[in-house]
């Protein structure tokens, strides 16, 4: 692949990133796609001959970096506080700077449940336990964390982190009506979410 088409490419799939998270799978059309790229559609159908084979590999990739970016949290020096505090913090951070991609992830879990139920399988839970019990045996004992609560705790930290993004509209209204900014109310709770979660495991 030359350089020029290695920039196409990378034109295309940042093109079809913002259009899929503006307009979702079934509003987008690769014409919209070539538009915002700057290209014509005959160009874009040599990269990405189908609109599915090209939102698959948007949607892996948003799922990648999302993984990646979390990957101090297997970081052994780091405790559970800390490692709890840091999930909030940039969880929270990405999702300020990627606002409409919870909505575009949750539809996509409405629209393709298979998709996201393989996404899944690929990933390693056993190991992951395994992992951050043997990082936090002890805290993992005072705190009576077991395997079987892991589902509960982690869903629940994901959507204290996630719904106010996607509530975003009423949760605006509100705050406004208090006195306060969207943008106020989240950066509190970036420290907040954590608190509480921590609050709760170590009472």
């Amino acid at each position: 692949m030359t350089e020029k088409d290695k920039q196409t490419e990378e034109k295309i799939f940042e093109s079809a990133t913002e259009v899929f998270i503006e307009k979702g799978m079934d509003g987008a059309r690769m014409q919209d796609i070539a538009d915002h790229a700057g290209i014509n559609k005959s160009l874009l159908h040599y990269y990405y001959r189908t609109k599915d084979h090209l939102f698959n590999a948007v949607f892996e990739m948003i799922a990648g970096q999302m993984f990646k970016r979390f990957a101090p949290m297997f970081d052994e020096k780091l405790s559970l506080e800390e490692k709890l505090r840091f999930f909030f913090r940039e969880h929270i951070a990405f999702m300020q700077k990627n606002p409409r991609l919870a909505s575009f992830v949750l539809n996509e879990f409405h629209r393709n449940p298979e998709k996201i139920r393989k996404l899944v399988q690929s990933i390693d839970i056993n190991k992951i336990w395994t992992t951050l019990e043997a990082q936090h045996k002890d805290e993992f004992i005072k705190y009576n964390i077991t395997k079987e609560i892991i589902p509960q705790l982690m869903t629940s930290i994901a959507g204290m982190s996630v719904f106010p993004f996607v509530a975003k509209p009423v949760i605006s209204s509100l705050m406004e009506k208090m006195g306060y900014s969207f943008e106020e109310y989240i950066e509190a709770r970036k420290e907040y979410a954590a608190q509480f979660v921590i609050n709760a495991i170590t009472k």
